[in-house]
């Protein structure tokens, strides 16, 4: 079964206020696959581990019919909660037990999810409900991400960095397939047309609230927050306050570009 790590509704609304959506060039590689594989135009598409549906209302400008699933009953409720087009819709379930018949789908996706899958069932799925022709698109950012802003890109990421490690030492053992740059979901995936690239960069628009509040929407964080809260909640105002004196200002709201590398698995039935 997936492992279910994101179901309070305190971290469901951290998670929708703060999660990104995928970037512009994760965005391009996708499509440009599907075009390529002739999935366009594709009838429904599936985004599993949907979270709070940052992932599926970029799917929905490109497709007919886009469905999320997640195992969390709560983050549906926040992807529900958020305006969305009049093509998506959200289902509860297991990323294992997805409620679509046989060769149904055109398209399988998945962002930044499909690490806490049982990857051997939710592989065995993907080849149960994606069409002949259809295709997967399994994405995650990575834990090495960088701060841009003026002349103290440098020490503001450093300054983020030292917290990251501090929060990833409470991860669970799930992050191994994200350092491992989804080697292992790549292996498994069942379809004979398949490639990884491991070298997406996209550049975010973020604050510097955003940011701190990024990492504590993080699945360690919580953990984190769960064992030791006061040094947890610490932890993110040291940093904020470290951040703002580097780059020099006093609002919160301050722009800052921030930077993710993305791998991306991508397969065809």
């Amino acid at each position: 079964m997936t492992t279910q790590m994101f179901e309070g509704r305190g971290h469901a609304a951290v998670y929708q206020k703060y999660r990104f959506a995928p970037g512009k060039e994760l965005q391009q590689t996708i499509l440009a696959y599907l075009q390529e594989k002739k999935a366009i135009p594709a009838e429904l598409v599936v985004d599993v581990g949907c979270g709070s549906g940052q992932g599926t209302r970029f799917l929905a400008e490109h497709f007919k019919k886009v469905v999320g699933t997640d195992i969390s009953e709560a983050q549906i409720q926040e992807a529900r909660d958020t305006p969305s087009m009049p093509n998506v819709s959200y289902l509860v379930c297991p990323a294992e037990e997805l409620p679509f018949q046989d060769a149904s789908v055109d398209v399988l996706a998945s962002f930044t999810a499909a690490h806490w899958f049982d990857i051997e069932k939710f592989m065995r799925e993907a080849q149960r409900v994606v069409r002949p022709g259809g295709c997967v698109a399994i994405s995650t950012y990575t834990v090495d991400m960088s701060l841009r802003y003026g002349d103290c890109s440098e020490k503001l990421t450093k300054i983020f960095r030292e917290c990251w490690d501090q929060i990833l030492k409470y991860s669970h053992n799930r992050l191994k397939f994200i350092l491992e740059n989804y080697k292992e979901i790549f292996e498994a995936l069942p379809f004979p047309d398949k490639k990884r690239i491991t070298d997406i960069y996209d550049k975010i628009p973020m604050t510097v609230e955003a940011v701190v509040g990024y990492l504590e929407s993080a699945s360690p964080y919580q953990t984190f927050m769960k064992n030791d809260p006061e040094a947890a909640k610490s932890l993110l105002q040291e940093t904020e306050k470290r951040m703002l004196e580097t780059m020099g200002v006093s609002s919160r709201e301050t722009p800052v570009e921030f930077w993710v590398r993305h791998i991306c698995v991508l397969g065809c039935k």
